[in-house]
């Protein structure tokens, strides 16, 4: 068994000791485990996050393979989160890793409790699910709250960006959030940052009819998903990386 101290070594070479005795102890809890979501989670276990909850209703399916940390062609069908977990644990076995496969909707959302958390981050799909989130974590007393916005349609990296979310700019999610609380009046309570990109490309491929086919763990289960765009890894990673690297440098008072 490796020690914490040989694993982060040159995490704490960087941060310094007493930057990673509150990394260790932070809690933070992330909504989708998908493309952003994902990859959020390792780079926080590999930086030396010991508590993280991962929310994820979703299985693994053949099209997650080309942009999801849990995604294999061994864990097709497997829930996303147990998928996560058992990969987060071969990263570091000491870490506290809490999978639970739901959905943050209207009907759960009291099941979670956003108090005791440090850090809260949005990487969810549905826009109703994901409005709702940042209504209640803004209201949310104790955490922290970053999101992220749509990172399909996308391929150049240098377009993205962090920003407070009212100046996000070119995102047609951010502007769907911005249409739909005017339109219900839950407004978030506080400014809260967003990774994002203006960039907006058109499908080329041929459009798949997922829905259609037989296999269950062939298809993606798309909750309130109008439709299926395409994405992929290196753009999904960079905005999950950067959202765990806000969380970094918050913890470490880090603004460069």
């Amino acid at each position: 068994m490796y020690s914490s101290t040989e694993i982060f070594d040159r995490s704490t070479l960087l941060l310094g000791e007493q930057n990673m005795k509150n990394l260790y102890k932070k809690k933070v809890i992330i909504f989708g485990i998908g493309g952003v979501g994902s990859w959020t989670a390792e780079a926080l276990i590999r930086t030396g996050l010991k508590n993280l909850t991962i929310v994820d209703a979703d299985k693994v399916a053949i099209s997650n393979i080309n942009r999801q940390v849990p995604a294999t062609t061994e864990t097709v069908g497997q829930s996303k989160t147990e998928a996560m977990r058992a990969h987060l644990l071969t990263i570091n076995p000491q870490a506290c890793i809490t999978a639970i496969t739901d959905i943050y909707t209207d009907e759960t959302a009291e099941k979670f409790d956003l108090e005791q958390y440090d850090y809260i981050i949005d990487a969810i799909d549905s826009l109703a699910d994901k409005a709702l989130l940042i209504y209640k974590a803004t209201r949310a007393k104790a955490p922290r709250l970053f999101s992220s916005m749509g990172a399909a349609l996308k391929m150049d990296t240098t377009r993205i960006k962090v920003g407070e979310f009212r100046t996000v700019t070119g995102c047609r999610l951010a502007a769907a959030l911005r249409r739909r609380f005017k339109k219900t009046g839950l407004y978030p309570a506080k400014k809260f940052k967003c990774v994002f990109s203006d960039e907006l490309l058109p499908n080329l491929g041929a459009e798949k009819e997922l829905l259609k086919e037989t296999d269950e763990n062939q298809a993606p289960m798309n909750f309130n998903k109008k439709a299926t765009n395409g994405s992929l890894c290196h753009i999904t990673a960079i905005f999950g990386m950067t959202l765990a690297g806000l969380i970094i440098q918050d913890i470490t008072r880090c603004k460069n």
